[in-house]
């Protein structure tokens, strides 16, 4: 009796037990079909009013595109000069131009109270600036522009890099995505790589001179780094995908202006969070990646995870410093 009594239990037990999995199974399936519906709605309302902005002003930037493409009378060589090297070089050079005088003089206050690293590069050294500058201008104009003579070909190969029609915007994103997701593979492994022993000595320790990095910085490289990990995965999506020369001045100085921030020492309003990438100079062994997903497949981001630095790693909202509202907890603290 008391065997069939227990027996009797066990089953009402399991029989619940199953009812609570195939409940929260239920419930998961609901929260997820849901989600995607709420999701899949909203991406399409966003698609379709962006754009609607686009063709409201798509008028106005082919005109500007024909204006340009007119100019240089639809010589080629020329419209990838000034899409490919002359655009992405100006915005890099106005960009870090602006930052080098908050990072030599402290002012103005409004960037450098936002200084992820206190007390560093506060003023930043001179000495060390202008080499950052002498290794970043070799990189562009002995390694970056010549890289731009093969890339001309196999974009003229392809037969649409120099249309007079531009892309549709949704093609534009399409683009965007693929390049984002080449230059996270190529970056991390090439960057991973480059921290072996016999490379880092050789190759990729005059990178990580800067422990708390500036935005000119994120070009100051060995030439073989430089190549290898700055510039071909940047390059590569765009050769692949055939891109219109359009589309590749913008990748190229969203690139630029990106690796800036991610540099740059200051946590600054608006824009990405430069955190991720300045705890890789601080501690050289997480944090290989650009977006960090292929870091947390491969648990280089697990210390990271574990500090205040990884709290701060958002876009700023607000006026207020995230080295203010989210402190460094004291030293010897728990």
């Amino acid at each position: 009796l008391k065997l069939k009594t227990q027996q009797h239990v066990l089953t009402v037990v399991t029989c619940s037990q199953e009812e609570k999995i195939w409940d929260a199974m239920k419930i998961t399936a609901y929260v997820l079909v849901v989600g995607l519906l709420i999701f899949t709605a909203l991406m399409n309302f966003v698609s379709w009013y962006v754009q609607e902005i686009w063709e409201t002003s798509g008028h106005f930037w082919q005109a500007k595109w024909l204006k340009v493409y007119n100019f240089f009378e639809g010589r080629e060589w020329a419209i990838f000069l000034f899409g490919a090297a002359l655009v992405p070089s100006l915005v890099f050079w106005s960009f870090n131009g602006i930052l080098m005088v908050a990072d030599v003089t402290g002012k103005p206050n409004f960037i450098t109270r936002y200084r992820i690293q206190l007390g560093k590069n506060d003023p930043v050294d001179t000495k060390k600036l202008q080499q950052a500058i002498y290794t970043a201008l070799c990189n562009q104009f002995l390694v970056s522009f010549p890289m731009l003579i093969p890339m001309f070909y196999i974009m003229k190969w392809w037969g649409n890099t120099f249309s007079v029609e531009l892309p549709t915007f949704r093609w534009f994103l399409v683009e965007l995505s693929i390049f984002t997701i080449i230059e996270e593979i190529l970056f991390y492994y090439s960057h991973r790589l480059a921290h072996l022993p016999l490379l880092y000595k050789h190759i990729h320790k005059k990178h990580h001179e800067w422990t708390a990095p500036i935005g000119v910085v994120s070009i100051y490289a060995h030439p073989v780094e430089h190549i290898l990990s700055n510039t071909l995965p940047v390059m590569t999506g765009p050769m692949i995908m055939g891109s219109h020369i359009a589309s590749i001045a913008v990748w190229f100085s969203l690139a630029l202006l990106t690796t800036s921030i991610s540099h740059c020492g200051y946590h600054l309003p608006l824009l990405p969070s430069p955190e991720f990438h300045d705890f890789h100079h601080l501690k050289f062994n997480q944090c290989y990646g650009v977006l960090g997903l292929l870091d947390y497949l491969h648990g280089t981001d697990t210390l990271f995870r574990q500090t205040k630095a990884y709290k701060r790693h958002r876009v700023l909202l607000s006026l207020t410093p995230l080295s203010e509202s989210i402190p460094e907890s004291p030293k010897g603290a728990e």
